[in-house]
């Protein structure tokens, strides 16, 4: 195996373990708060069961392409995988591991063609306005009731079928974020894998995921877990759909690919603020306080990731000149 085959299995794994901990969890966030009662295991088995589908079917109607033709303006590299590609996952798990979700999409892709960066921000800020305006709008008129009822009789017996619309919205919401993020994971690999390099991806990609849902979400976790009734598990249906069907319209708009993790905290936030306003269970001053928070650390996040990104190629000039 050469260095950059090396180079290239190395950044995969650790952009499938980082990306996964940091943006996989923002979407599995409330199927596993919501579940939490349940073993980690019967989770982990239904999520990579869509992980399964989704990636066959990529690679079945994308001619191999698992990342559904997200890395068409991303080439790869003409020398292939080096030392400079493997950085930004190694930042993504530092970031991570303070609890700040970090943009994969800017800090991973920008690496393998910066001049895509604009307009990738541009589509994820727009995506993070439409669902902070979504969420304010539907839970503040429109779901409001609801809310009432799934937090007055927050303890109570939930029917059955309850677990089965949460336990498919969630499908549905999984398999949106994956069509979407995919492209920041195998951006490392070949645009059009063989049978034998699918098995082994899908294979990592199992494991890392296994070991994500036994640590139940990690830090990424508590921005979910801070907002309000995102354990009753029809809440969190309701969330699967808006966040999903936002990430659906983004996804057929073009195929560049954009950050879900503003997505959403944009929904989380708008959602936030709508309930506060009609519930008045916290003072307005404390929700605006708590978007800032979690917009700060989303900020943090953007302008390392930028600064970051657009660093790397000339740090590979300083070290390697011509």
């Amino acid at each position: 195996m050469t260095v950059p085959e090396l180079l290239m299995f190395v950044g995969f794994i650790l952009a499938a373990y980082s990306i996964v901990a940091n943006d996989a969890i923002q979407t599995l966030g409330t199927f596993i708060s919501s579940n939490s009662h349940r073993p980690w295991w019967v989770l982990w088995a239904w999520a990579v069961s869509v992980l399964v589908a989704v990636l066959v079917w990529g690679w079945v109607s994308y001619d191999g392409d698992v990342s559904y033709g997200r890395l068409t303006k991303f080439p790869e590299p003409p020398g292939g995988i080096d030392w400079i590609h493997v950085i930004p996952p190694l930042f993504i798990l530092g970031l991570t591991r303070f609890g700040i979700p970090v943009s994969t999409t800017f800090l991973v892709l920008t690496v393998f063609a910066p001049s895509n960066l604009e307009g990738m921000l541009v589509k994820s800020l727009l995506g993070y306005a439409v669902a902070i305006v979504t969420g304010f709008l539907v839970y503040r008129w429109v779901v409001t009731r609801l809310e009432e009822r799934f937090l007055r009789t927050h303890g109570e017996p939930i029917p059955a079928y309850w677990v089965a619309i949460q336990w498919l919205t969630t499908a549905y919401l999984w398999s949106q974020w994956l069509i979407q993020d995919l492209a920041n994971i195998f951006v490392y690999m070949p645009r059009n894998l063989s049978f034998e390099t699918l098995m082994l991806c899908l294979a990592i990609m199992l494991g890392l995921h296994a070991w994500i849902f036994y640590r139940r979400g990690g830090e990424i976790q508590h921005i979910v877990t801070s907002k309000t009734n995102t354990l009753d598990i029809r809440s969190a249906a309701f969330i699967n759909v808006i966040y999903g069907t936002v990430l659906l319209i983004f996804k057929e708009a073009s195929n560049l690919p954009m950050s879900t993790t503003w997505v959403f905290l944009g929904l989380l936030a708008g959602r936030e603020l709508g309930l506060t306003l009609h519930l008045k269970h916290r003072p307005v001053r404390d929700t605006w306080l708590l978007m800032a928070k979690d917009g700060g650390k989303a900020a943090i996040g953007l302008i390392v990731s930028v600064a970051l990104a657009l660093s790397l190629p000339a740090l590979r000039a300083w070290a390697l000149p011509a």
